[in-house]
């Protein structure tokens, strides 16, 4: 019987005329499609390179059926193995020991000429799909074909599923191809290996085939080409496929709504996401993770966290990945009390010691200096991948900790963890920070000769700045020069701030202007710039150079904005605010510290026209957005806590001066996060060494 479609709630309206599901009458007794798909002319699905049609196979090298016939003529050489060693492999698989499975493999491969039964080698695929190992793999189906097993429908399914997981999606086409029968699970199969290949493309094409044999295509069909559709970032495609759904009566399935709300989530459209969420009749874990993640995507990231509230509340058990997106998402509010409530419901749910979520954890707690708690929740994990090292490699890097990322590093070395590029990136990081020039050095040239990982750009990118603060300018656009690619926008604005820095108008004005050549909409480079003509006393070169051409680009300086957190609720400062309810007590408590900090050497700096400066004010450099932050700070929270402070721009040459030493007649610790780095003041010092 049809349904018609309008019969069903459809959270919106398909507007595209030329509709690429158009001309089909669903059935559930019997699906056909009128001409289907002949008026389809997606310009997005016509690639380059695509392979030879799918309904011609070549013939295959491996021929089943002459094998078996070959092993029919010499019936003698067959052997039956060991029982028990069959029934090893399959109880280690049983138990998820994989490896241990596959080695034991090992005997019958030695051997040779074993005939196996198909529990076996069903228990070996299932091991070789657990490791994603392409050499096992390989071995399997090696042996497979080499002593003439004779393959039923679900052992070819099986094969097909062991070389499509494992990423080996080009023997898995030929397997397909090379079918002689073929059911659901089979396209299924095939699907969805390009699904997770990402050649959308092709799926889409196969997918069109698929229909033209007539296979009813169920909910799992569905929810991979509904990702596809997500991977090509085409939501008209993806809501034809929402209406195909709700005709064929599977739009209620859990894979399909999670489907749909990924796809909405990813290609823009939050407000379909939620109506697809709120439509579900039971809103499982899965189904919370989706939206959740939907709102992180967008950047609504308070949002993100009211529903994670929410399904807290719900009652929905949460997962892994629950605690670790919410935590992720608690780094980009820097908000400390979201994560320590997120970090108790991980270990009152019993994910204690889970690897990944501990993971985002160490990340949260080094990423805002907490290092302490950082290393006790790394030194808690039983099992640590080297994303957990990066992750406190990192954080010790960021915060200018030098000598203890290094440490850190050689003690992963010494554990036989296998670094990778994102750990050679913290490590050199970390040198350049604290200016362990020798140290870097060495990282960098052992990278290619002892760990076999060519260096990056982004690695370049370290290597110029660790010059660059040692003020070896020329060296450092030597190397960019020499680099084995073209140039990146980080190597550039490195050298860029160097020349700040030690004040090298010249050749700063060059890395600008491949900067402005690269990023021509991003205003920090040109505010970078802007400082270096003043910091040399040329301030109409910079009216004319910098101020001028923002004016005829159409960009114009921004004000910069501040904010810190106190009692879990953020309060925000822009320069000069006087909106906040505690405007007076503000005022008095700053002109009080400048008072204070004055008797020790400080002085307003007034030569930087950063974009929270009105040059017209003379005094607004004194109410500077996270001067106002931190004596926001100062009054409202113990004399024993440290402050948080979050900048939207670069911190100025005055506020870095002034906070330093606030941050020494108060005996507090100040911690700004800018668009730069993090800057850790205590007892007139900054963790950056005055380099930013």
């Amino acid at each position: 019987m049809e349904i018609p479609l309008l019969s069903y709630h459809f959270p919106f309206t398909v507007k595209d005329k030329k509709s690429m599901f158009s001309g089909y009458c669903l059935s559930f007794s019997r699906r056909k499609w009128i001409n289907p798909f002949d008026r389809i002319r997606c310009c997005s699905l016509e690639v380059q390179g695509v392979q030879q049609p799918w309904l011609k196979p070549k013939p295959s090298k491996i021929d089943v059926g002459e094998r078996k016939e070959t092993v029919l003529e010499e019936p003698q050489m067959r052997k039956h193995p060991s029982s028990g060693i069959c029934s090893q492999i399959e109880k280690l698989v049983l138990n998820k020991r994989y490896r241990e499975a596959l080695e034991l493999f090992e005997i019958l491969e030695f051997e040779g000429g074993f005939e196996l039964e198909s529990s076996t080698y069903d228990a070996l695929i299932s091991a070789c799909i657990g490791l994603k190992s392409i050499r096992g793999v390989k071995r399997v189906f090696s042996y497979m074909s080499s002593n003439g097993f004779e393959l039923d429908l679900y052992m070819r399914n099986r094969v097909l599923l062991m070389h499509a997981k494992c990423g080996m999606m080009i023997d898995a086409r030929r397997l397909f191809v090379e079918m002689p029968e073929k059911n659901l699970v089979s396209w299924n199969m095939i699907i969805g290996g390009l699904v997770d290949s990402g050649d959308y493309a092709e799926v889409f094409r196969l997918f069109f085939i698929m229909w033209e044999e007539s296979l009813d295509g169920g909910s799992r069909t569905f929810a991979m080409m509904i990702r596809a559709s997500a991977g090509l970032g085409h939501i008209f495609v993806g809501r034809q496929l929402h209406t195909c759904t709700l005709k064929m009566g599977v739009s209620d399935n859990i894979f399909v709504t999670c489907a749909l709300i990924d796809m909405y989530s990813k290609c823009g459209s939050i407000e379909d996401a939620q109506c697809v969420f709120d439509e579900m009749p039971e809103k499982t874990t899965v189904g919370w993770n989706s939206i959740i993640a939907g709102y992180a995507l967008h950047g609504y990231s308070e949002e993100a966290v009211s529903k994670f509230y929410e399904m807290r509340d719900s009652g929905v058990e949460m997962d892994h990945f629950t605690f670790s997106m919410v935590l992720r998402i608690c780094t980009r509010l820097a908000s400390l009390e979201h994560a320590k409530q997120a970090h108790a419901s991980l270990v009152r749910h019993g994910f204690g010691l889970d690897i990944v979520a501990n993971t985002a954890l160490a990340d949260f707690y080094s990423k805002w200096g907490r290092m302490e708690d950082a290393r006790h929740v790394f030194d808690k994990m039983p099992q640590k991948n080297v994303i957990s090292w990066n992750a406190l490699i990192a954080g010790y890097g960021n915060h200018g900790h030098g000598e203890e990322a290094i440490e850190m590093f050689e003690q992963m070395l010494q554990g036989k963890m296998m670094p990778d590029h994102v750990t050679f990136l913290a490590v050199l990081s970390a040198c350049s920070y604290s200016g362990l020039s020798e140290r870097g050095w060495a990282y960098f040239k052992s990278m290619s000769r002892d760990h076999k990982i060519k260096p990056r750009a982004m690695h370049y990118a370290c290597m110029v700045e660790l010059l660059g603060k040692d003020g070896l300018l020329d060296e450092a656009f030597a190397l960019i020069k020499s680099a084995p690619f073209k140039p990146t926008a980080n190597m550039w604005a490195a050298l860029l701030t160097a020349c700040r820095v030690h004040e090298n108008l010249e050749l700063g004005k060059f890395a600008a202007e491949k900067l402005y050549g690269m990023e021509p909409e991003k205003l920090s480079n040109y505010f970078v710039l802007l400082n270096i003509y003043n910091s040399s006393g040329k301030l109409e070169e910079a009216a004319a150079a910098v101020v001028q051409t923002l004016r005829r680009k159409g960009m114009r300086m921004l004000p910069a904005c501040s904010w810190i957190e106190v009692k879990k609720q953020p309060y925000f400062f822009h320069s000069g605010d006087k909106s906040h309810t505690q405007t007076k007590g503000i005022y008095q408590k700053l002109d009080n510290l400048m008072l204070e900090i004055s008797k020790h050497g400080y002085v307003p700096e007034r030569k930087n026209l950063l974009p929270d400066v009105d040059v017209q004010e003379e005094r607004v450099i004194l109410y500077h957005s996270e001067k106002l932050a931190t004596a926001f700070g100062l009054i409202n929270t113990p004399g024993w806590t440290p402050l948080q402070i979050v900048q939207s721009h670069r911190i100025c040459g005055d506020c870095h001066s002034a906070i330093k030493l606030i941050a020494m007649v108060t005996g507090r610790e100040i911690v700004v996060r800018d668009a730069s780095r993090f800057h850790h003041f205590r007892d007139a010092s900054c963790s950056c060494g005055d380099y930013w």
